[in-house]
């Protein structure tokens, strides 16, 4: 096996600290939360007394100034553990990150301490019953009101951490007749009138993950909620898309490691399990098949392990975070489905890790955006696109509002083609000028 070169020793302390609180303070008692539904809220509490969240948080907000490799190695252990119901990635490394990099300093001040300590958990609203791949295609919306505030209508579903959550990042159209441009993301705190959480939401897996519908009926939120302020108005999609690409790999290293983990539980079971007088292990089948997942679960390592490389750095681009997220779980429940097979029956059963694993990896392919969508995004990547109609190159219209010149050759994605692209912006900051449209 190729030796990991991604973690010094300093991650490795951590590692070894943090498997210690998962095995006292999550591992007893996961269960018993599959069968409520849902984690103890304790469990936070305790994960950030013992600075296990938001570690890549700056110190001046409540976190350990960390490198998001730190992260990494909890994603990990959790995923090896198959403790699927904690929802700390999410929370530390998707919400708290968007109020870092866009939150005004009040907003940093406010929220990024109670998210630390665990007093907050944090979600992120974004798909609705009709809406879930299609961000475009949101239908909640935020009006402005003579006072300042924004009316905030619609509801949300599929939200992790959802029942639990003290703080919503939602996603929400304050222009309803602008499109993507007209996309905001507020701060909705729990109880606030009008904020209402529904049921949690029965699943094939995730059984521990409090998985919600969340609703919002003229719910009043001021305009210091706006995330970022007045300055971010019309700007949520932008920020949608420059943080999935780490929300994409996040979901990669997670498959990877399930599927390690998935191997080493089959390895042991074939190697004790009999059949026609001899161990499972010994049939030729048994040690192809597993030669064949553990090679290719080696490759998705070092591939996973380079983006995570590429992400400390902040050099990881669109195309190769979809590749990581749709290749890695089309992998993940590739593995699974053989190591149930190679289980046999006992694989079909509750109580076997492996019949849990299972259930938990379907969903891998589909949120985060769905491997159909990523493909899309890499082949727009590779050139693909679809091109502009004959004669034009440009002028184009981007998101910005401003007029920008195409480059000599270049193309703008259709419905959704928010991804990068290469082209002159004229006067303003290049983040302003995506999703970009002919005139």
């Amino acid at each position: 096996m190729i030796e990991r070169t991604l973690f010094n020793s300093d991650h490795q302390a951590f590692a070894d600290a943090f498997q210690r609180f998962v095995d006292k303070e999550i591992a007893p008692f996961h269960e018993a939360w599959e069968e409520q539904g849902y984690v103890d809220r304790e469990v936070w509490r305790r994960a950030g007394a013992n600075g296990f969240l938001c570690p890549s948080m700056p110190e001046a907000y409540g976190g350990a100034g960390a490198d998001r490799l730190y992260s990494v190695v909890q994603m990990e252990a959790l995923a090896r553990g198959g403790f699927s119901g904690i929802g700390f990635g999410l929370h530390s490394e998707i919400v708290a990150p968007y109020i870092l990099h866009y939150g005004t300093e009040a907003q940093k001040q406010k929220y990024l301490p109670l998210l630390a300590s665990g007093e907050m958990v944090g979600a992120i609203a974004m798909s609705e019953p009709a809406a879930g791949s299609d961000l475009q295609g949101i239908k909640t919306t935020a009006l402005a009101q003579p006072d300042g505030s924004y009316r905030l209508n619609g509801s949300k579903t599929f939200i992790t951490n959802g029942w639990h959550a003290d703080l919503v990042i939602v996603v929400a159209k304050t222009d309803p007749s602008a499109g993507a441009k007209g996309t905001t993301l507020l701060l909705v705190e729990r109880g606030m009138p009008g904020f209402e959480t529904g049921k949690r939401l029965k699943k094939l897996g995730l059984k521990a993950q409090d998985t919600s519908e969340l609703f919002f009926n003229d719910v009043s939120v001021p305009a210091g909620n706006v995330l970022g302020g007045p300055d971010f108005l019309g700007r949520g999609f932008i920020c949608l898309m420059e943080q999935l690409p780490w929300e994409r790999l996040q979901i990669a290293i997670g498959a990877v490691a399930a599927a390690q983990a998935a191997i080493d539980w089959t390895v042991q079971y074939v190697k004790d399990r009999k059949a026609f007088g001899s161990t499972v292990a010994a049939f030729q089948n048994t040690r192809y098949t597993l030669a064949e997942l553990q090679t290719e679960v080696q490759v998705a390592r070092v591939f996973v392990d380079k983006c995570c490389e590429l992400v400390n750095e902040n050099r990881l681009d669109s195309a190769t975070a979809s590749m990581a997220k749709y290749w890695c779980s089309d992998l993940q429940c590739k593995v699974m489905d053989e190591c149930v097979q190679l289980h046999g029956g006992y694989g079909y059963m509750w109580e076997y890790p492996i019949a849990r694993a299972y259930a938990d990896a379907r969903v891998q392919r589909i949120y985060g955006g769905t491997n159909e969508i990523m493909k899309e995004l890499i082949s727009r990547h590779d050139g693909a696109r679809r091109p502009l109609r004959a004669g034009r190159t440009g002028p184009v219209t981007c998101s910005g509002g401003v007029r920008c010149r195409l480059s000599p050759g270049a193309v703008v994605a259709g419905a959704g083609g928010h991804e990068e692209r290469r082209h002159e912006a004229v006067g303003a900051d290049v983040r302003a000028h995506r999703d970009a449209k002919p005139q």
